[in-house]
């Protein structure tokens, strides 16, 4: 028979509250069970010593007899020195998906877009003020030239 230890759930809606069952793994997850071991709260905060209770001599028996436990049980298990468990890596959990990525660089090009045309908003007053001055310049030696020729 495979044993698993794992949660069973109990509570009202919304309400959660879990035991810790050791089960024949092809029982219903709230169905019979052979020995509950603990309780979970998951209500509770988490530095509260009453939201996980085991009963650690009946969980060492267990997995001393073949009894895997499900993956939040043996988290419960390395929390309270039980049993160790290897930390994992999942490198692409972090990764935008492919929607974020494409706006990432429609973004990207808009930006670009924008900037080049500030460049060329810049270029274009820079080059503008001193046509600006050429001209008014223009003006002041035609008046000069003017008042010469009336002397």
């Amino acid at each position: 028979m495979a044993v698993a230890i794992r949660l069973s759930r109990g509570g009202a809606k919304k309400r959660p509250y879990y035991r810790i069952v050791v089960s024949d793994s092809r029982a219903p997850r709230d169905g019979k069970y052979l020995e509950q071991i603990g309780t979970y709260n998951p209500l509770l905060a988490k530095d509260n010593p009453e939201r996980v209770k085991l009963d650690e001599d009946r969980a060492r028996h267990w997995l001393s007899v073949g009894a895997q436990p499900s993956d939040r049980v043996h988290r419960f298990f390395d929390a309270a020195g039980i049993l160790e468990r290897d930390a994992r890596n999942n490198p692409n959990k972090g990764k935008p998906g492919e929607k974020a990525v494409e706006r990432a660089e429609e973004k990207a090009e808009k930006a670009k877009e924008a900037e080049e045309a500030a460049k060329a908003a810049e270029e274009a007053a820079a080059e503008a003020p001193a046509e600006e001055a050429a001209a008014e310049e223009a003006p002041a030696e035609e008046a000069a030239a003017e008042e010469k020729s009336e002397d």
